[in-house]
């Protein structure tokens, strides 16, 4: 349905392997180390990687060898684990002796998983995965019971969330959509599914895009679809509503990369009040930056929950006019694609 994507597409019908599955066809010779070998050790995989991903590999020519680049980026993951820089909080905190920023344990908690009919027209069924605990502190949130709350939900062991993603697939699921809350604290226990899982389906990552650099390394060769969150347009919005700092140069990073990795769908919630300072300026710069092929789901679905009565000029539904306006620039700007 959508041209940019095409290898989305592919990996779903079966014509083109998953990414996480390609990575563990790409041998590495140890996974053992200082951390900045491994790292060297990665960049120099993924180089081998993007060779054989060039080659569209189908599901049927996968051959897994041991060590391979999956593991290598899980043992990655679990070094970084310990000073944890996952997102850009940067807190380095020991996550497998107590709690960051996130306070996401370092088992993880899974509030929900289903088959999602809610999500975009090409998504669905979306076999949705939400984990509980977010590094943003949205005053708006609707998922706050699940954001605000990480140690709720139950953590599922990774060889049986693997099971369950296979069963889904079987139930007609399109893909895999990491969720939240946001996924980011939980890349550790992502890989470690993804080193079990045995069927092809592809791999979303639904974030608010808030990652270190060192994180979209890891993401790099295993997701297949970002369907990210671009909430603001300037830093002081992202501050006062997610006490997020230096979003825009952080976010903006990330989506310059998202982009270059694989596909992208990106998402904008209007905020009322908020049309000019943050609508505007993220449609422009995406056309700009990252073109107006880009599927992109402008979206009125704000409603005012969790504390944003503490804040008037949010604590209402955006108007018809509001909407209105953020539609029509983005057919002024020349989008394909604005409403999925």
């Amino acid at each position: 349905m959508l041209e940019p994507l095409a290898e989305y597409h592919s990996i779903d019908d079966d014509e083109l392997a998953a990414r996480f599955m390609v990575a563990r066809t790409v041998p590495v010779e140890t996974t053992e180390g200082e951390l900045e070998d491994l790292w060297k050790e990665h960049d120099e995989a993924m180089e081998e990687f993007r060779a054989r991903w060039e080659e569209r590999p189908a599901p049927g020519d996968i051959e897994e060898t041991s060590p391979n680049l999956l593991d290598l980026k899980l043992e990655i993951a679990r070094r970084i684990l310990r000073e944890c820089t996952f997102c850009e909080r940067r807190c380095r905190v020991d996550r497998t002796r107590e709690d960051g920023f996130c306070r996401v344990p370092i088992k993880p908690r899974i509030s929900s998983e289903f088959l999602h009919m809610g999500e975009e027209r090409v998504l669905v069924p979306s076999h949705t995965v939400f984990f509980c605990g977010c590094t943003f502190r949205c005053v708006y949130c609707q998922n706050w019971d699940i954001a605000f709350q990480p140690t709720n939900g139950v953590y599922v062991e990774p060889e049986s969330l693997a099971r369950v993603i296979r069963h889904r697939r079987s139930q007609g699921a399109r893909n895999v959509n990491w969720v939240g809350g946001d996924p980011t604290p939980n890349i550790h226990y992502i890989l470690e599914v993804l080193k079990r899982l045995d069927v092809n389906v592809p791999q979303i990552w639904n974030s608010n895009m808030y990652l270190t650099e060192e994180a979209m390394r890891l993401l790099d060769g295993v997701i297949d679809l970002y369907l990210t969150d671009f909430k603001y347009g300037n830093d002081e919005c992202a501050e006062r509503y997610s006490n997020a700092p230096n979003y825009w140069e952080i976010v903006t990073r990330n989506h310059r990369e998202a982009d270059r990795q694989c596909d992208l769908i990106v998402r904008h919630l209007v905020l009322p009040g908020n049309v000019e300072c943050c609508t505007f300026p993220i449609l422009e710069w995406i056309a700009e930056e990252l073109g107006t092929d880009t599927p992109l789901n402008v979206m009125p679905q704000y409603r005012p929950e969790h504390r944003a009565y503490e804040y008037p000029e949010i604590n209402r539904r955006p108007s018809a006019d509001e909407l209105e306006e953020a539609w029509e620039r983005a057919r002024e700007l020349g989008f394909r694609y604005y409403r999925l």
